[in-house]
C-alpha cells in the first residue's frame, strides 16, 4: 500500500502493460510448462501475497468514516479488482493443503500395503491436481489484462504458398480453410465467406471469411503465420516413390471491431468488377457481380465474389478494406510498444513457420511452444483437438505474460 503526500492510499497497478504476446522464450518454456508450475515460483507467491495483503488493507480502509466520495470510489474500484484475485489465491491455497494431506495419506497407505485404498487416494489426488491447474489458470487469467480486440470478430485469410511438385499447397490451404470453418461451427460462431479462389485441381489459392461470435479474436489471434505441411502426394511419381513433399500456406487474422472508425475517401478507391470464379452454379460467369477494390494510397486490394448482388459484394469488400486499414493503424501502435508482436505473415519463409503438419508421422507440431499433438485428422476436423491446441497456446501466452511482468518487477526492485 502506497500513500500520497496527504496520507491517502494510491493503488499499485496489476499487470498493466499495454499488450502481451507470445515471445516464445525457450527458458520460460523450460521452467514454466503449465500454470501450476508457474504458481510454485517464489516470485509469483510473493506477488500474490502482496496483492492479498493489499486487498485486506483496502477492505479495512473502506470502513473508515473519514473518506470523501472520491476516495471511496477509488478504493471500491481497487477492491473490485483485487477481490477475485484474493479469492482465487485462497482457493488454490486450500486445494494445495488438501493435496499435501492426500500425499501424506498415499505415503502411509503405501507403507501399509493398502492397495485398494491407495488406488482410491491416487485417483482423488489426480482429480485434485487437475483442479489445481484449472484454478491456477483462472488466477492468471485474472492477472493478465484482456487485449483490446479479444472480443472482436475477425477477417481470416488463407493463401497457398509456392512449392515444386504441384498442388500440395493448394490442397493443404483448402483443408486449413475447412478446418477453421468447422472450428467456427464447433464454437457456435458465424462464418461468412467473403472471397474464395479455387485452384484448378481441387485445391484453393486464396480465401477469406468474416467470423463473428464470442471472443473470436482471442481464440484465433495466434493462428496467424506460416503453416507447413509435409506429406506424400496421393498421385504422381512422388506418390509411387513414397517421396515426402513440403509446402506452406499462410494465415492472416485481422481483428474487426464492430465500430471501425476508418474514413475512406471514395476518390482514393479504384473499383473493378469481374465475373465470379468458383462454386456458384449457373450464375457464375454470367454477370460481373464480383468486386475488387484497390486503395490507391496504400496499394491494399480486396475482393468479394460470394454474393449474387454486386452491391452486396461491394459493401463486404469495403468492410474488409476498412478492417485492413484499421489493422495498419493497430500495427503502427504495436510497433511503438515494447511488446509489439511480429507480423503474422513475415516473409513467408519456411524458417518462419509457426506450425508443421507432418502427415507421414501423423503429428502436428507448434514450434513456438514445442507442443506435439497426434492425429492430424482430428485436428483438421476443427473440433476438440484443435480447441485443445489453441487453448494450450493461450495458456502459454498467459504464463509468458505473468513471467515477463514479474521479471520486470524484480528488475525494477533490484534497480531501486
Amino acid at each position: 500500500v502506497r500513500l500520497h503526500n496527504h496520507g491517502f492510499w494510491r493503488p499499485k497497478p496489476l499487470l498493466d502493460t499495454a499488450r502481451f504476446t507470445l515471445s516464445f522464450n525457450s527458458r520460460h518454456r523450460k521452467n514454466h510448462q503449465n500454470s501450476q508450475a508457474l504458481w510454485k515460483h517464489e516470485a509469483v507467491q510473493k506477488y500474490l501475497e502482496t496483492l492479498s495483503k493489499e486487498y485486506q488493507q483496502v477492505s479495512h480502509q473502506l470502513s473508515a468514516d473519514s473518506l470523501n466520495d472520491f476516495e471511496q470510489r477509488t478504493l471500491r474500484r481497487r477492491c473490485a479488482d483485487l477481490s477475485p484475485i484474493a479469492a482465487a489465491f485462497q482457493e488454490i491455497k486450500e486445494a494445495e493443503r488438501e493435496a499435501q494431506e492426500l500425499e501424506a495419506m498415499c505415503t502411509e497407505l503405501d507403507s501399509r500395503d493398502e492397495k485398494q485404498l491407495l488406488q482410491l487416494a491416487l485417483e482423488e489426488k489426480e482429480g485434485l491436481d487437475k483442479k489445481m491447474n484449472m484454478l491456477c489458470r483462472k488466477l492468471f487469467q485474472l492477472l493478465v489484462p484482456k487485449e483490446k480486440y479479444d472480443g472482436s470478430p475477425v477477417i481470416l485469410e488463407v493463401t497457398a504458398g509456392r512449392t515444386t511438385g504441384g498442388d500440395i499447397c493448394q490442397q493443404f490451404t483448402k483443408e486449413m480453410f475447412e478446418m477453421y470453418q468447422n472450428y467456427a461451427d464447433y464454437k457456435h460462431w458465424t462464418f461468412d465467406i467473403v472471397n474464395y479462389t479455387p485452384a484448378e485441381i481441387g485445391g484453393l489459392h486464396h480465401a477469406a471469411a468474416h467470423i463473428s461470435g464470442e471472443n473470436v479474436y482471442r481464440h484465433l489471434k495466434y493462428e496467424g503465420g506460416t503453416h507447413r505441411v509435409q506429406r506424400i502426394p496421393e498421385t504422381g511419381l512422388s506418390s509411387r516413390m513414397q517421396r515426402i513433399h513440403t509446402g506452406t500456406m499462410s494465415v492472416i487474422v485481422l481483428p474487426q471491431p464492430e465500430e471501425v472508425d476508418v474514413k475512406v475517401d471514395p476518390r482514393d478507391l479504384r473499383i473493378d468488377t469481374f465475373r465470379a470464379r468458383g462454386a456458384g452454379g449457373q450464375h457464375v460467369n454470367k454477370t460481373d457481380s464480383a468486386v475488387r477494390i484497390v486503395h490507391l494510397p496504400t496499394g491494399l486490394a480486396v475482393e468479394c465474389q460470394q454474393e449474387r448482388s454486386q452491391q452486396l459484394n461491394k459493401e463486404i469488400a469495403l468492410r474488409t478494406l476498412r478492417a485492413k486499414l484499421y489493422q495498419q493503424v493497430i500495427e503502427k501502435q504495436l510497433s511503438q510498444e515494447q511488446s509489439a508482436r511480429k507480423l503474422q505473415l513475415g516473409t513467408r519463409a519456411q524458417s518462419e513457420r509457426i506450425r508443421t503438419y507432418n502427415f507421414t508421422q501423423d503429428r502436428v507440431t507448434d514450434h513456438r511452444i514445442s507442443y506435439d499433438a497426434r492425429n492430424i485428422k482430428e485436428i483438421l476436423s476443427g473440433k476438440e483437438a484443435l480447441d485443445k491446441l489453441i487453448n494450450r497456446l493461450l495458456e502459454f501466452a498467459e504464463i509468458e505474460a505473468v513471467t515477463q511482468y514479474l521479471e520486470n518487477l524484480q528488475a525494477l526492485e533490484g534497480g531501486g
